[in-house]
């Protein structure tokens, strides 16, 4: 949360040349030279926000835009800290806000502050509900769900043990609206197929309480009943791995997760990890600095979908996942430069990526 990562430039330029959507005059953004574009990312724990969104997106404006300043802030998880730095952007007279919320189920009212003084507001990564605002720019979350529950399924039924045992489930935080996505996209494929033996919402996404997570399955399932987990995410996943190399586990089982970590993908080619979500982030990052980019300067391009937040529907831009096992990485995430072969293949991972083909 899809075309393959780094490609699609032309054709995004192309929808942003297209035809402007209409709106009421008192909701278009105004124009200026050099607007103010503020980011706010919810989170360093995953490591994508400082290693490739920050960089990609502050990138691509500066590549738009070259006069036009930017914000940025991480709220560190902490949803009273992120109310202070919005609040502060929009004292420091920010022109369009780039808003991955904490809780995107209660920062309706710091989207209202924005719409008050007429700057639009672009939803990044997460859906926020209860107000109406300009665009959202995401994954198809469900969609993300799905091919993770359908890759453990696929990995069980290989095993022999799609009918025996039980699966663990790690989603992920409960303020985040797109784990909600992901976990009905694994029980949409899961539900009736395995057996669901303990399911957790992970606060904050955390791999530490992930791990805990998982120490307290293996404790009250025991070891031998677990056949595979579902990992919403790479980071979690690693505290899986942790918790079931710590509770003596021979041969792991498959494990998922998301966002192709470069811990993740070296895992996934010496089999302790199964697959991960390959999300096209420059290509989210990008997308949503070049809406910013247009409302700053009194633009609004056209979207090609919505997503409905309960409140309104939401101009959207949608991307597609791609699901990425061992067999599938030089393909994917070497070939696009999501990574380099010599970043994936240190010295303990070699072997495998020879046996990958990764070099």
């Amino acid at each position: 949360m899809r075309a393959r990562a780094f490609v699609a430039v032309a054709a995004t330029a192309a929808v942003l040349v297209g035809g402007c959507g209409t709106t009421d005059a008192d909701d278009q953004p105004s124009e200026k030279e050099s607007p103010t574009i503020a980011l706010f990312l919810p989170e360093s724990k995953t490591t994508r926000y400082e290693a490739f969104d920050r960089p990609l997106f502050e990138a691509k404006v500066k590549a738009l835009c070259a006069q036009c300043k930017l914000l940025y802030s991480n709220a560190d998880q902490d949803a009273a800290k992120q109310q202070q730095q919005v609040e502060a952007a929009l004292t420091q007279g920010a022109d369009v806000l780039v808003l991955d919320a904490v809780d995107a189920g209660a920062v309706a009212p710091l989207v209202n502050q924005a719409k008050q003084k007429k700057i639009p507001v672009i939803a990044y990564d997460r859906l926020i509900s209860g107000i109406s605002y300009e665009y959202y720019v995401s994954f198809n979350n469900v969609r993300v769900g799905e091919m993770q529950g359908q890759a453990l399924l696929d990995a069980l039924t290989k095993a022999g043990t799609a009918g025996k045992g039980q699966i663990v489930m790690i989603n992920g935080s409960p303020t985040d609206p797109s784990s909600a996505d992901y976990k009905t996209g694994a029980h949409h494929v899961l539900d009736g197929k395995v057996r669901i033996g303990r399911e957790f919402d992970t606060p904050d996404w955390s791999p530490d309480k992930a791990q805990q997570e998982m120490e307290q399955s293996i404790t009250a399932l025991g070891r031998d009943a677990v056949v595979g987990v579902l990992s919403a995410n790479d980071g979690m996943a690693g505290g899986a791995i942790a918790a079931m190399k710590r509770a003596g586990y021979a041969t792991l089982p498959p494990i998922t997760g998301q966002d192709a970590e470069l811990a993740a993908v070296q895992r996934i080619l010496t089999g302790e990890q199964y697959m991960t979500i390959y999300l096209d982030i420059r290509r989210e990052a990008e997308k949503a600095g070049e809406l910013a980019v247009a409302l700053g300067r009194g633009e609004k391009p056209a979207a090609p979908a919505t997503a409905d937040n309960g409140t309104a529907k939401i101009p959207a831009f949608l991307l597609d996942p791609i699901p990425v096992t061992a067999d599938k990485i030089k393909d994917t995430i070497v070939k696009d430069g999501f990574y380099k072969a010599a970043d994936i293949c240190t010295a303990p991972v070699a072997a495998a990526c020879a046996k990958a083909g990764i070099q």
